[in-house]
């Protein structure tokens, strides 16, 4: 899988500038179990370079995403780091390879109550997995050094980006439900100030909000 990951780096390098994985995240992907964040029928499929389905109408993303999401971010040891849709768990414990705690927000309760079963039968103990409504962030605990939605909006929601720090980066697909959307870099400069990038176009489920959002 690491090297199925590895070559789709080198082929995608003009649309996401990343020639190749940074040596954590290369180390992380190959650390984190990932046929344990998928259901049991799934299991035989787990290390393929591709998306999974989870139950109530969810996905595990495929691990080049994850891999890239990750990087984009440019994570640091002492990061903090926002997550939105935490799912299976798989992309909150490549974060939690590589950063110092991650924040983790899903809206569905059965999906995240199991996550975080399994996230700590794995051995995590810097996830916090919280239920709620991913718009809204997670304001008690912001500001945070990266945020990653795994969900596509049909826009950067506004409390997110205010809960961003400045020098911080935020990955987050944007486009409409059902349709091809782009994965976009944001990142706030030490004024506050955001600017983004589209990296490369993306199929995500919806990011669902518990109100009118």
């Amino acid at each position: 899988m690491v090297l199925e990951v590895e070559a789709m780096y080198a082929e995608t390098r003009g649309l996401t500038g990343l020639a190749a994985m940074s040596p954590p995240v290369r180390a992380a992907l190959g650390k984190v179990e990932r046929h344990r964040l998928v259901p049991a029928a799934q299991q035989g499929l787990a290390y393929r370079n591709h998306p999974l389905p989870i139950g109530q109408g969810q996905t595990i993303s495929q691990p080049y995403i994850v891999a890239l999401s990750t990087d984009l971010i440019a994570p640091q040891p002492h990061h903090v780091v926002l997550e939105i849709g935490t799912g299976s768990g798989y992309q909150a414990a490549m974060l939690a390879e590589v950063v110092s705690r991650v924040c983790t927000i899903e809206i569905i309760s059965s999906l995240g109550k199991e996550a975080e079963e399994k996230l700590k039968q794995l051995g995590y103990r810097n996830i916090e997995v919280r239920i709620g409504d991913g718009y809204q962030g997670w304001p008690e605990k912001a500001p945070f050094d990266a945020i990653v939605v795994t969900a596509a909006a049909p826009r950067v929601p506004a409390a997110l980006l205010a809960q961003l720090k400045p020098g911080g980066k935020m990955v987050i697909p944007v486009g409409a439900s059902g349709q091809t959307q782009e994965l976009l870099l944001i990142t706030k400069d030490l004024e506050g100030r955001a600017t983004q990038k589209a990296i490369l176009p993306v199929r995500f489920v919806p990011l669902v909000p518990r109100s009118g959002a």
